[in-house]
């Protein structure tokens, strides 16, 4: 993963070997919050089972669009530094001529 001396010196980027860390906390985030979110609608249905079964399809929904959100953005973070690789590497190739 990473040494800890990269946590000091400037040489490596430690984000592009913790952002999957991230990714599956936000998911983990999205699927509790969805489940709360499922488990209130159960309870209103009780009261009303439209609006519960409203809630419980929204918790849903909520779920797929978080997991998907956290994705793209792992994903735009990893470009960010994939792209700074390749420049890199195009530099090195061009002072090598």
């Amino acid at each position: 993963m990473f040494n800890y001396d990269d946590l000091f010196q400037w040489q490596r980027f430690i984000t592009p070997s913790i952002i999957k860390i991230f990714y599956w906390l936000a998911v983990a985030m999205a699927v509790l919050f969805g489940l709360s979110g499922i488990l209130s609608g159960f309870g209103a249905m009780f009261l009303n089972p439209f609006s519960g079964l409203l809630m419980i399809f929204g918790s849903v929904v909520g779920v797929l669009v978080g997991v998907i959100f956290a994705r793209i953005a792992a994903e735009l973070i990893l470009i960010v530094f994939r792209i700074n690789e390749h420049l890199g590497e195009i530099r090195n190739r061009d002072e090598a001529r």
